[in-house]
């Protein structure tokens, strides 16, 4: 576990010792609700809520992590096959008759006392007990035990006086009928492969992957938060359990064989020796989890293969399931092991790692030279040739040499017609091998300058293309993961990053400045920042800083061309999801003009590191600087790397975003029918109507974009998927896809 690297500097004020520039962990993966498992509710009560019963599916498993197999729990309560169940919380014990609704109990002995005015004495008569089968409903199944109970009241009589006795009630007493109504459905879905989402599907966290995709396990939950965070414990923390199996036709004699890839830190947190990742077997009839395979903490190296025989007769049932887990800190996104391509199949054998598969190891990022995002005004008025440094990264998981005669094919479109189309060799994609050898990943970079620039003809404010690559051999392999896209936007502002942070970092030290270095297109105005903060085992969302605008003299920041006033300085926001940036607009709405090249960050007003979100695979640590002695010196990131910050530019958005205006601010947008089957609408509030609405998937990979409120969605899988409206500051939405 790594919770801080610190780089300290010798520097001539002594008080300025103990300052310098920090990476942490982040500990939030940003990812809106996600199931719970079985049992799905948000409040402390089972009331309303559905219980799901597991399908059983049939051999071969396999995941390789490049699309979202895990199951979605959406089921409504009028579908086909749903029913209820309406319980009780007090029972009599031998009818199992519940209570009257309004029959309340309590455990304190209550009593009847009896005055006598002539000895001025008085006798108690303790009340009998009632037998109540007890339950609460803060989990199910429901479990109820019998409890001797009281009336909820006392009642006082004295002796000689013709009137009624006086009766004293308890105060909220500790047993009070209620009901909850449970909800049961069976799941059906045999592309879901697995119960729960606790451990964090990804496509960035694993370093050289062999494919699109990992799970990671860390101190997360699946809601994206610590398990503990401010603390220094250690436990089990994430759970990945398998649907159910069934194994009950199969004995030791088939040569069932599981098998996955696993790696420790990543891209991620250095898991110490004490922690760990574990595979554990259920048996059914046992109705017991058995302990496999485990593996410690170490620093980052190649994916492994684990192979392992299933031979044990208590697994070859109906209903075998396993699971894997993690041992670590749980304070945040620490102690990371990541595993992939997850095989359980018959009729193998102990040389058989069935990895046999051609594939992209990361997607694509961007076709511009540097960034990842421009204003589209700037591109539009000095169109820019694609980059000459495109990064190709693929694995050829075949066990012997592979012919590279097939290219790598890439085309750009946009609301589906196709504006470009270019071709990499597959020589060139293999570094010149006169094949992909085998088990080998090739990692190349391509001038693609001489295929042309995005198109700049039509109007709009903001554009976005779809960047689609494919890569294919003649062997027989999972054609899944041969292909990736992404969507190339140009709204508003530059970005060097790809939208996922996998550490957190900043300067320490009162004072202290960070500040990234943009080279703009043109010489334009700013009207603000966005920044993506995380939080990192302690929360710092109550720390202050100004924003600040330096020229570039030397390289190094120069003149201060904006900064916020002292009284009124800023605090880091958490956005609610991965990846989104907070908008920060300058004071007054003011616009601060800047020539192309500038520097933009802070100054903070506290000692404490604010922990920008990093992206630790597109490598921009050169445009980073910070200063711990009141900007005097400059130092630049030892950290590879991308800060997370996306100067905001003036263009003609500005009058729609209306500058971070409190009433836009409060403005909200729905989308219906949700869960949606064929199509859905969106309803925008009138000044966002018009612009274009995002659709991405739980993996962040957007899947369409366009201004028609109206989405055909009838070639897109069930899952739950994402929709953000660009440049505004609307909320995200949630969509669940089920045809």
């Amino acid at each position: 576990m790594r919770y801080v690297f610190t780089l300290f500097f010798s520097l001539a004020i002594s008080a300025l010792w103990s300052q310098g520039l920090e990476l942490g962990p982040i500990s939030r993966n940003f990812e809106l609700s996600k199931s719970e498992g079985q049992l799905k509710s948000t409040v402390n009560t089972i009331d309303s809520t559905f219980y799901y019963t597991s399908d059983t599916l049939d051999l071969p498993f396999f995941d390789e992590f490049s699309t979202d197999k895990f199951q979605k729990y959406n089921a409504q309560f009028n579908d086909p096959g749903v029913s209820s169940t309406l319980y009780y919380q007090l029972l009599d014990p031998n009818t199992l008759v519940p209570f009257a609704a309004a029959q309340t109990f309590t455990d304190q002995a209550t009593f009847r006392r009896t005055f006598d005015q002539t000895t001025s004495t008085f006798t108690d008569s303790v009340f009998p007990v009632t037998p109540v089968k007890v339950t609460d409903f803060t989990a199910f199944p429901l479990t109820y035990q019998t409890l001797d109970l009281y009336p909820p009241y006392y009642i006082y009589d004295t002796i000689g006086v013709v009137d009624t006795p006086d009766t004293v009630w308890v105060q909220n007493p500790s047993f009070v009928q209620d009901s909850a109504r449970i909800f049961f459905a069976t799941l059906n879905d045999p592309t879901a492969l697995w119960l729960d989402d606790n451990a964090y599907l990804n496509r960035r966290f694993g370093v050289s992957p062999r494919s699109l995709g990992v799970v990671t396990f860390d101190g997360l939950d699946a809601n994206g938060y610590p398990y503990a965070i401010g603390t220094t414990l250690t436990n089990n923390a994430d759970f990945l359990h398998s649907k159910p199996l069934d194994l009950s036709g199969l004995n030791a004699a088939d040569s069932l064989y599981f098998s996955f890839l696993v790696q420790s830190e990543g891209w991620g947190d250095i898991p110490e020796a004490t922690d760990s990742l574990r595979l554990e077997f259920y048996a059914k009839d046992l109705d017991q989890w058995f302990h496999i395979w485990a593996i410690a903490g170490d620093t980052t190296a190649p994916f492994k293969v684990i192979h392992i025989p299933v031979k044990d007769a208590k697994y070859f049932k109906k209903g075998f399931q396993f699971r894997f887990s993690n041992y670590g800190a749980l304070s945040g996104a620490l102690d990371h092991f990541h595993i992939d391509y997850v095989h359980l199949r018959a009729q193998s054998t102990i040389a058989d790692t069935l990895f046999k598969d051609f594939a992209w190891v990361y997607p694509m990022t961007s076709l511009l030279q540097d960034y990842t995002a421009v204003p589209w005004d700037h591109y539009k008025n000095t169109p820019k040739p694609f980059r000459n440094d495109f990064p190709v990264a693929l694995h050829n998981g075949s066990p012997t040499p592979e012919n590279n005669q097939f290219a790598g094919q890439f085309t750009i479109d946009q609301a589906g017609t196709q504006l470009n189309q270019f071709s990499i060799a597959g020589s060139q994609l293999s570094n010149g091998d006169l094949n992909y050898a085998p088990t080998t990943t090739y990692f190349s970079t391509h001038n693609i300058s001489t295929f042309g620039s995005f198109p700049i003809n039509g109007g709009g404010d903001e554009q976005a293309f779809r960047v689609k690559g494919n890569l294919s051999v003649q062997f027989p392999n999972l054609t899944l993961n041969d292909t990736t896209s992404f969507y190339q936007p140009f709204f508003n502002f530059y970005s060097y990053d790809d939208g996922s942070a996998e550490a957190a970092f900043g300067p320490t030290g009162v004072q202290s400045r960070l500040a990234v270095e943009y080279n703009a297109y043109e010489a334009d105005s700013l009207v603000g920042v966005a920044f993506h903060f995380v939080p990192s085992v302690i929360d710092v969302s109550s720390k202050l800083f100004l924003i600040s605008v330096w020229s570039n003299e030397n390289g190094h920041p120069g003149t201060l061309l904006y900064e916020d006033d002292v009284f009124f300085p800023r605090s880091p926001l958490y956005g609610d999801e991965r990846g989104i940036f907070v908008p920060y607009y300058f004071a007054d709405t003011q616009k601060v003009s800047v020539p192309t090249s500038f520097f933009i960050g802070w100054r903070q007003l506290d000692a404490e590191r604010l922990n920008l979100g990093l992206d630790r695979n597109i490598d921009h640590s050169d445009k980073v600087q910070y200063s711990v002695d009141g900007g005097f010196t400059w130092y630049t990131s030892p950290f590879e790397g991308s800060a997370m910050i996306h100067p905001i530019f003036s263009t003609a958005l500005d009058a729609s975003l209306g500058i971070a205006d409190q009433a836009v601010e409060q403005e909200t947008w729905a989308v219906y029918p949700n869960p949606a089957q064929q199509e859905f609408e969106v309803v925008l509030p009138k000044s966002y109507q018009g612009k274009q609405i995002i659709l991405f998937d739980a993996l962040g990979q957007i899947q369409n974009t366009q201004t028609n409120p109206t989405f055909d969605i009838s070639t897109l899988p069930n899952g739950v998927y994402f929709l953000r409206c660009a440049q505004s500051n609307l909320e995200t939405l949630k969509l669940v896809i089920n045809h």
